[in-house]
């Protein structure tokens, strides 16, 4: 297992370093200047932009633009905004717990919910409750996340009055919730189908017909034997959806005026900030590749005939 972790560990530098030069060379590609961009409708000075790209090293050959970022990573320097002259990790240190807690009760959510409705659904097939849960989903999954988003805020906040429409407090989970269900309801969706899906698959496998010839408990023989090993899949889902929870969120945290990395990641666009669209994208690919480990990592868990030498 430690070769394995180690091996996998490896692996992650050439992906690592292959995303993060696609992203550098497609944020560099975006039209416009970030710099003439300070001066507003005004002309900007020539001098002064030339003098400020000097500063920034944005004058330099995109490669070795490329290279000065990668040997300030790994020191820990994201570079600064060209809007404000503050350091990016700041930024990012700021607006990264908050994403964290609205993506941790969204996933949390996908998962307890999501895995329910499909063991449900999966273990009754056929019947009223897998319609009901197989309609809802493919419901959730058609409709746009902002028409949720709107709608929850609407109904909720402004008519019912049981949340309050905005975040006013990024750290109080309570102003989260809505936030979250909004962003983990499509995941939902997913999760549910995925493990309907395997439970039904699983159900007339060899394993189960041997577990109900050998007479044991109809609730032994669905936790133990039929939900372990259906939820391989689900799984290998909710693992990459960590980082997607996270850099997906833009709309939701638009809507509720959540000041996470979603937010961040938007402000960057509209300033066409660079290195802040950079710095954003690199935490989240970090965070793709540590959980697609920890995923591999939990096959063997659930399933023992998978070994990692």
């Amino acid at each position: 297992m430690g070769r394995y972790v180690a091996r996998r560990l490896l692996q992650m530098i050439p992906v690592f370093i292959g995303t993060t030069l696609l992203i550098f060379l497609m944020v560099n590609a975006l039209p416009g200047d970030p710099v003439k961009a300070l001066w507003g409708d005004k002309p900007p000075d020539p001098a002064q932009v030339a003098q400020i790209k000097h500063d920034r090293g944005l004058d330099l050959p995109l490669w070795e633009q490329y290279l000065h970022y990668m040997k300030g990573l790994v020191q820990g320097d994201f570079g600064k905004t060209i809007a404000g002259n503050r350091p990016i990790l700041d930024e990012i240190t700021q607006a990264f717990p908050v994403s964290m807690r609205l993506a941790a009760m969204a996933w949390t959510f996908e998962l307890v919910v999501g895995i329910t409705l499909g063991v449900i659904a999966g273990v009754r097939r056929g019947r009223i409750i897998d319609t009901t849960v197989t309609f809802f989903t493919l419901l959730v999954i058609s409709v746009p996340i902002f028409v949720f988003g709107l709608g929850f805020q609407l109904i909720f906040g402004n008519e019912l009055g049981w949340v309050k429409p905005t975040v006013q407090d990024s750290e109080d989970f309570q102003q989260l919730m809505l936030p979250a269900l909004v962003l983990g309801l499509v995941g939902l969706a997913y999760v549910a189908r995925l493990t309907r899906t395997s439970i039904k698959e699983n159900r007339t496998a060899d394993y189960m017909r041997t577990a109900v010839a050998k007479g044991l408990p109809r609730q032994r023989i669905v936790t133990r034997h039929l939900l372990r090993n259906s939820l391989i899949p689900v799984v290998t889902y909710l693992g990459t959806d960590i980082g997607a929870l996270m850099g997906g969120a833009v709309i939701t945290e638009g809507i509720f005026n959540v000041t996470g990395v979603g937010n961040l990641l938007f402000q960057g666009i509209a300033r066409r900030e660079g290195a802040i669209i950079v710095g954003v994208v690199t935490v989240l690919v970090i965070v793709y590749l540590l959980a697609s480990l920890l995923v591999d990592l939990l096959y063997a868990v659930l399933d023992p005939r998978i070994r990692y030498a």
